[in-house]
C-alpha cells in the first residue's frame, strides 16, 4: 500500500451538526471521545438528522471540558450546554432501535427548536458502554456505539475521494464537483493509498490502535448536502449509483470497530493487517 498515514481526524459532538478537526483524539470502544454523544429528537422521540433537516449542517457544536457542548448557528447567540445530571432517561428512536438517553436543559431545547423552527429536544448518551449494541450481524459480543449511524468510526481515503471527483467531473452534474470530504462526515481520513484500497481491508492499525473493518458504508441523502450552505444537489449519489453500488447500497468509506482504546494523531502511520 505504500506509506499511508492519517490525514485528518473529525469529531462531531452532536449528531448531524458541524464538528471539529483535532490533531489527536482518544479512541474509546464506542468511538472517538466525544463523538456523537448528543442527538436531537422530535416530539415522538425519533432522531432528527440532516436527512430531514439539512439546516443542521450550518449549526456547530464545540466540545467543552467534561463533555458539554457550545452550540452556535447563524442568527443565534451561542449557548453552552452542560452534561445533564444523572437521572431519568427517555427513549430515543434511532433508525428503528430504541436507546435510552438523558435530556438536556430546557434552554437547549428552546435554542435548537428556535433555530430549526421545529419541536425538538437535545439528548445525551450517558453510558455508551451499555446503551446501544452494534448490529449483531457485524459485531462481537459487548460491542457498543454512540449515536453514530451504526458503527464507532468511519474511515475514508483521500485517493478514493479524488477518484470519485474524477468520475463526477465526467458526469451529468460536473458543475457540482469537486466535492469536499466533509460531505461524507468521516471520523478519520487516510492518505497515501490507491483509490478504493479500503474495499479490501479487514483489519487496520492507525498509530498503535487496531481496528476491525466491520462493513462498507452505504451512503444517504446527507452526502448531497453542502455542509456550509445546507443546499442539496444530485452528487455524489448520482455518480455512486453508477460506479459504487454494492448489494443495493451506494458505498463510500468503511465502518470501523476499535479492538482496544488508545490515542490516534494526525500523521500516524496506517498499516493494513488483512
Amino acid at each position: 500500500m505504500g506509506m499511508a498515514e492519517l490525514q485528518s481526524i473529525h469529531v462531531h459532538p452532536v449528531k448531524s451538526l458541524r464538528g471539529f478537526s483535532p490533531r489527536e483524539a482518544v479512541v474509546e470502544p464506542w468511538g472517538l471521545a466525544g463523538d456523537r454523544r448528543w442527538v436531537l429528537i422530535d416530539d415522538g422521540g425519533k432522531v432528527v438528522t440532516q436527512r430531514v433537516q439539512p439546516r443542521l449542517a450550518r449549526a456547530a457544536a464545540e466540545p467543552l471540558p467534561g463533555g458539554g457542548v457550545r452550540l452556535s448557528a447563524p442568527g443565534r447567540a451561542p449557548l453552552t450546554v452542560p452534561v445533564p445530571e444523572p437521572g431519568s432517561t427517555v427513549p430515543v428512536d434511532i433508525f428503528g432501535t430504541k436507546v435510552e438517553a438523558v435530556l438536556a436543559t430546557q434552554a437547549a431545547h428552546a435554542w435548537c427548536g428556535a433555530y430549526l423552527e421545529a419541536d425538538v429536544r437535545l439528548a445525551h448518551m450517558d453510558d455508551p458502554a451499555t446503551r446501544r449494541p452494534i448490529d449483531p450481524d457485524h459485531a462481537l459480543p459487548g460491542e457498543t456505539v454512540s449515536f453514530a449511524d451504526g458503527y464507532p468510526l468511519l474511515v475514508t481515503t483521500q485517493a478514493s475521494l479524488d477518484a470519485l471527483n474524477s468520475l463526477v467531473s465526467g458526469g451529468e452534474h460536473a458543475d457540482e464537483g469537486p466535492l469536499p470530504m466533509n460531505r461524507f462526515r468521516p471520523n478519520v481520513v487516510v492518505r497515501g493509498t490507491p483509490p478504493w484500497a479500503e474495499d479490501g481491508w479487514g483489519r487496520i492499525v492507525i498509530g498503535e490502535v487496531e481496528f476491525r473493518v466491520a462493513k462498507m458504508c452505504g451512503r444517504c441523502v446527507v452526502t448531497t448536502t453542502d455542509q456550509f450552505t445546507a443546499e442539496r444537489g444530485r452528487e455524489p449519489l448520482w455518480t455512486l449509483a453508477r460506479h459504487r453500488r454494492f448489494g443495493g447500497r451506494l458505498v463510500f468509506g468503511q465502518n470501523l470497530v476499535p479492538h482496544s482504546p488508545g490515542t490516534i494523531r494526525v500523521g500516524d502511520p496506517v498499516r493494513v493487517l488483512g
